[in-house]
């Protein structure tokens, strides 16, 4: 793995950095909000209608859901252009670089759900094993940033690579999973935009009008189909040429345009409304359920283990090695702020479950998990060479 940070790559860092500080900023605000006097007016706003209907569609929806639905689909975008340059041009590319990351990223995804479904088996919570999937990669460089030089520069290129990888498994997931009762003619229209999108690429249509213009179209008939339409996000993200990776390529263009906006616009508000919980007695009392459990295990617990062991499967088998000067303490504390789920898991969680007290209640305890994770993974950065020091004298 590459041991130098390439120019992109410092600022994706940087803007991650300081979009997961906004993030933490923005839920201390929202839950402070939901809890005072006029928290009931603070929630309500969330949830007024505003729309409009044409033909014979009606798409007054409320803000909460006009921002999970809609913008959610920009960030879904940056996350599929992200994927995308990683895998041509970035820390994944040659495929021997991404060995490593990729079957951690797999570890870290399988364990998750596994504890949750073997806790809440049999039970009807059980649709929420998505959960605990994802790491929300804001929050996790936000984390290691704090750390400054205390964090090697190979944890920082493998967490971010795991995130990535893992916001792709969570993609898979809410488009196999987590779909209503599918329209099949909606679905193959989307599609169909997509496959034209595809055409375009192919014949070296450059202009980035015509992909988002039929972008929006494209979304639409997704929403329509009973499949996500943020999903419809990441096909476009595919769709739109990446060519050599230079930076006047349409990819890396609207990556850049995106960065900004959706660090510090889509993905605050997307906290704003998500985290407006109220500390009622249901919810909080919801913490000792299956399902929080699930969720609190699978983070803490799920994460670390199931990185660190596929890293030491891959390892033993010679199949990679570990990167010069990472120790199998990096790697724990790696798995530990891996466990910040936050974005992707409160996202699947609206989709997983329909009761108002489940949704609270797990979104309370991805808060929790993810605060007592990233502070794991703190602890451990913050007093590695303590601890090394020490267990040499042994």
């Amino acid at each position: 793995m590459k041991n130098t940070l390439t120019a992109i790559f410092k600022d994706f860092i940087s803007s991650e950095k300081n979009a997961g500080l906004l993030l933490i900023f923005c839920t201390i605000i929202s839950l402070l909000l939901a809890n005072s006097f006029f928290g009931k007016n603070y929630i309500h706003f969330w949830h007024e209608k505003i729309g409009f209907s044409f033909f014979n569609f009606n798409l007054h929806y409320s803000i909460e859901h006009w921002i999970n639905d809609g913008l959610m689909t920009i960030f879904f975008l940056l996350v599929g252009l992200e994927i995308e340059r990683e895998l041509y041009a970035g820390e994944l590319h040659p495929i021997k670089n991404a060995i490593l990351p990729i079957f951690g990223a797999i570890g870290g995804m399988l364990f998750p759900p596994l504890i949750f479904a073997a806790i809440n088996f049999g039970a009807t919570t059980v649709n929420g094993f998505g959960i605990p999937m994802g790491t929300d990669i804001a929050f996790a460089l936000a984390i290691v940033s704090l750390l400054g030089n205390k964090v090697p520069v190979s944890i920082k290129i493998l967490l971010t690579a795991i995130a990535i990888i893992d916001d792709l498994g969570s993609i898979l997931v809410i488009a196999l999973f987590y779909g209503s009762n599918i329209h099949y003619g909606f679905l193959m229209a989307s599609l169909g935009i997509f496959v034209f999108l595809l055409v375009l690429n192919k014949f070296k249509v450059h202009s980035l009008i015509p992909y988002l213009v039929l972008g929006i179209p494209m979304w639409f008939f997704m929403m329509q189909s009973g499949i996500h339409p943020t999903i419809s996000g990441v096909l476009l993200a595919f769709a739109c040429p990446f060519g050599t990776g230079a930076a006047n390529t349409p990819s890396i263009k609207l990556q850049h345009c995106l960065h900004l906006p959706v660090a510090f616009i889509v993905l605050p508000l997307f906290t704003l409304a998500n985290t407006a919980i109220p500390f009622k007695t249901e919810f909080i009392s919801g913490l000792s359920g299956l399902h929080s459990i699930g969720i609190g295990l699978g983070l803490l617990i799920g994460k670390p283990l199931g990185i660190m062991l596929s890293f030491f499967v891959i390892t033993e088998l010679k199949i990679v090695k570990l990167p010069e000067g990472i120790t199998w303490y990096d790697v724990l504390a790696l798995g530990c702020v891996a466990g910040i789920g936050f974005t992707m898991s409160i996202f699947i969680t609206q989709l997983a479950f329909t009761d108002e007290a489940l949704i609270q209640s797990s979104k309370m305890m991805i808060l929790l998990s993810s605060c007592v994770a990233g502070l794991l993974g703190y602890l451990f950065f913050f007093f590695k060479k303590k601890v090394v020091v020490e267990s040499n004298k042994f």
